[in-house]
């Protein structure tokens, strides 16, 4: 078995939304197990309720649980044009496993949701990835194969750089189901890579 986990932070449902879209897509490719995990979080509890953060039962991921999995596709919203900072702790965490070189060679990729098409999403995207390729890890996005990125109808979240979202200034547009379809897009790319490259190491054992 693949073993895929979707990693994310999600204050109002939006990243949680898309990163059970990725699960869906990477349990499509047979032969893929999948895990949603969320990373902690970092805001005291008064605050999360003043500011109307949604409750979330997803079971909590330690850094330390990355190791056992062939691909990780994060999730995280874009606040002041990078990612969120219990994502960043939460990869601040992992320098046991980057001085192992633990995840080196692992497939990565990421998802995003942005209050605004220009309020940061494609940069969120692209420095997400930056600490990952410090692990090692092998970066997936999502390629123009997924032509509902080109689409000029209306607001389109996304990239060749990861999956994606538009929440609006207010939170209040939910992704769109061209959103989730890129979301699954990329969750079952990351999942047929991840099965090739496992395929290959185990051919390599074999001989």
């Amino acid at each position: 078995m693949t073993k895929v986990l979707v990693l994310y932070y999600s204050s109002y449902g939006h990243v949680r939304a898309l990163a059970l879209a990725e699960a869906e897509g990477a349990r499509s490719i047979p032969g893929t197990q999948v895990d949603v995990r969320r990373v902690p979080e970092t805001v005291p509890e008064e605050i999360r309720q003043n500011a109307g953060f949604l409750a979330d039962d997803t079971p909590v991921a330690s850094p330390a649980d990355m190791e056992s999995y062939d691909a990780i596709i994060f999730g995280t919203p874009t606040l002041f044009g990078m990612m969120a900072g219990q994502m960043k702790s939460f990869l601040d965490q992992a320098g046991g496993l980057w001085a192992r070189n633990a995840l080196v060679g692992k497939v990565a990729a990421v998802f995003a949701s942005t209050g605004s098409q220009h309020g940061g999403h494609e940069a969120t995207l692209l420095s997400t990835q930056i600490p990952l390729q410090h692990f090692g890890m092998l970066i997936a996005g999502m390629p123009y194969t997924f032509s509902g990125q080109t689409t000029a109808d209306g607001i389109v979240g996304g990239a060749p750089y990861g999956a994606g979202t538009i929440a609006g200034a207010d939170g209040s547009r939910l992704p769109s189901e061209t959103d989730l379809a890129g979301a699954r897009f990329q969750g079952a790319h990351v999942a047929r890579i991840a099965a090739r490259l496992a395929g290959a190491s185990l051919a390599e054992e074999a001989a």
